[in-house]
């Protein structure tokens, strides 16, 4: 059935109706006045979404801050460390992101073993120019190690 101008300007406030209903659905599981009283229920809807908002990013953090933990403790069981791990695939031109070596090391311990092996050999062959090269600085230059 059609609604006609007339009916259509007979209700001033349509949209009120359903905007109410969205927060009253959203609500629907506080308890007391937070659930049935529209002024409170926005003000407690919007402090709650800000709270998502807010443990979104949270989420991403801890499961980046899981893997991390989670690979150096699988290089740590074969006597690597986390570091030498990312440089030497690197190195390999290998190409895994934190999420997939967090599951090698789990649920594929040979798969994750192998991958260091070949970093730790890559690094041996070619070690890290600069990081144990000490040369002497310049002359009339004073570092932070001569004080």
């Amino acid at each position: 059935m059609l609604i006609t101008r007339v009916l259509c300007s007979r209700t001033p406030n349509a949209d009120g109706f359903w905007k109410r209903r969205r927060v009253f659905k959203l609500t629907a599981h506080y308890y007391g006045r937070k659930r049935n009283c529209y002024s409170i229920a926005i003000r407690y809807l919007h402090r709650a979404l800000v709270y998502v908002r807010k443990s979104r990013k949270l989420k991403k953090r801890d499961a980046v801050e899981l893997w991390q933990q989670r690979i150096s403790a699988g290089c740590r069981e074969l006597g690597s460390s986390y570091e030498a791990l990312v440089r030497g695939m690197a190195r390999c031109q290998i190409a895994l992101d934190r999420k997939t070596l967090a599951n090698l090391a789990i649920w594929e311990p040979r798969t994750f073993k192998s991958l260091t092996h070949i970093a730790a050999a890559k690094l041996q062959r070619e070690p890290i120019k600069g990081l144990n090269d000490f040369s002497p600085p310049p002359a009339g230059v004073i570092t932070r190690g001569m004080l």
